[in-house]
């Protein structure tokens, strides 16, 4: 029970930090997508508590994202994909808990994972909304196209929160690996 509460505490608290971490944006795309610090508490809470409770925070923040981040989606469907289930796959990362790099493991997983629900959502959803020219190249095919978009603001994302775990390793490294947590 005092495990469980503990869990359901941290969670929220990063889950908040993930949003506060949202509206610093340190570069914005046109059409939705940002490089930002959110995904570091999010594969970290994943990565400490497992699978379960890592994809119930992405999607908890996919949820507060549509909400309080202007919903930037043009049906329910980019609802579903880029908001409720792009963030809801961050919580893959909760594979590696206990494995050893856990966090670099989890953070190329569920960055990898969301970019791939973003790379699927554009290539069809917005396929429709795909410009004639992109980065001085023409664009025939959506799925080029949403691969140079996605790739563009997903890729800094998750080599920003590798960057961070490497930081932060040596002061917080027996909390990436959930060595102050109680056995269960």
């Amino acid at each position: 029970m005092k495990t469980n509460t503990r869990m359901l505490c941290e969670g929220a608290i990063l889950v908040a930090v993930a949003q506060i971490l949202s509206l610093i944006k340190l570069w914005e795309m046109p059409w939705g997508g940002s490089v930002v610090l959110a995904m570091v508490p999010l594969i970290l809470f994943a990565v400490r508590w497992g699978l379960g409770p890592g994809l119930l925070a992405g999607f908890a923040f996919g949820v507060l994202q549509f909400l309080f981040d202007g919903g930037f989606a043009i049906g329910w469907q980019s609802i579903i994909g880029d908001y409720l289930l792009a963030f809801t796959v961050l919580g893959l990362a909760g594979l590696m808990k206990g494995k050893k790099g856990g966090v670099y493991f989890g953070a190329v997983i569920g960055g990898v994972a969301r970019f791939l629900v973003h790379y699927v959502v554009g290539a069809t959803i917005w396929a429709e909304y795909m410009p004639e020219e992109f980065l001085g190249l023409s664009m025939s095919s959506p799925w080029f196209y949403s691969l140079l978009y996605n790739i563009l603001y997903m890729g800094p994302n998750i080599i920003i929160t590798l960057v961070v775990f490497a930081l932060l390793q040596k002061p917080m490294g027996k909390y990436f690996r959930g060595e102050d947590l109680p056995r269960a």
